[in-house]
């Protein structure tokens, strides 16, 4: 195995880690999923803008198998059927954390390009959780909600805007500062 491909998955390894480890730092949860972190999206979004779309869907991939297992004793007391773990499992997990490695989709277009990858990332992670929510959770929609599509914009936007929000400004500091350059420069030696 050449040397740059063993540096590459040691460094995705380590995002992979970090992003995990920041995820267990919540700045609030939702009552049935779904949380707004401490930039945990930031080293995944990182995996993709460094080494390119498709290993950055491949570390995605690798991080929601990580996510599913930090979750899955707190699944277990929601109370939900099969039908609802099928959809939390594919879409709430596998899909939205799979679609943040879109993130360096536009990498070379400086910082309107991380931006806007980080957005179309993200957005796609939000939407994936609005499926699941919509199709699969309107059961918990309290008696306020008469659209279960309305229920889960909300419900996901309250977690997901703020999400995206600190992620983007995340990003946007670490490319002005030339952090992201230095960091794949010391990367790869």
């Amino acid at each position: 195995m050449k040397k740059a491909n063993v540096r590459k998955i040691a460094v995705s390894a380590m995002l992979i880690a970090l992003g995990a480890v920041l995820s267990l730092i919540k700045i609030w949860t939702n009552p049935w999923g779904g949380s707004v972190t401490l930039l945990s999206m930031v080293p995944i979004v990182l995996i993709s803008v460094m080494y390119g779309v498709p290993w950055g869907l491949f570390s995605s991939f690798v991080y929601a198998m990580v996510q599913i297992a930090v979750d899955l004793a707190g699944m277990m007391s929601w109370g939900m059927d099969v039908r609802m773990w099928l959809g939390a499992i594919i879409f709430d997990y596998t899909l939205a954390y799979t679609a943040v490695g879109l993130a360096g989709v536009f990498r070379k277009k400086g910082a309107v390009g991380l931006c806007l990858g980080t957005v179309l990332a993200l957005s796609t992670r939000f939407l994936s959780h609005f499926i699941s929510g919509y199709i699969f959770f309107d059961v918990w929609m309290p008696e306020t909600f008469t659209n279960p599509a309305v229920y889960s914009v909300v419900y996901n936007g309250t977690y997901m805007l703020p999400e995206l929000i600190s992620t983007l400004i995340a990003v946007y500091i670490l490319y002005k500062t030339n952090s992201i350059k230095r960091l794949s420069s010391l990367i790869e030696g």
